[in-house]
């Protein structure tokens, strides 16, 4: 791996597993403030940060593409990873594994 795809790969790894926690954290903290405890603050603030992480997260994925040579079926699987709880993690480890690289 080039040092210009590391640096690519690496920021796409952070910028997925920060939008990853924040709609982790937009499920299983944010909605059951909302609707158990009747603060619907937290899911507006919450909601509009993962909003904007998860634009940059779509933003990023397919100049990430471009620069590390996914094919069409990993690029498919990043963005199907971003709207699934979870899944950014598992494309993290899927891409680690893959590329036999540590970030």
């Amino acid at each position: 791996m080039t040092p210009e795809q590391h640096t690519w790969a690496k920021r796409f790894k952070w910028i997925s597993l920060i939008e990853g926690a924040s709609f982790l954290i937009l499920l299983f903290i944010a909605m059951p403030l909302k609707y158990m405890f009747d603060m619907p603050i937290a899911v507006t603030y919450m909601g509009w940060i993962h909003g904007v992480l998860f634009i940059l997260y779509i933003y990023t994925v397919f100049p990430t593409a471009s620069k590390l040579k996914w094919d069409f079926s990993r690029t498919l699987f990043a963005l199907i990873a971003s709207v699934l709880p979870f899944g950014p993690f598992i494309f993290d480890r899927n891409l680690k594994k893959s590329q036999h690289v540590d970030f």
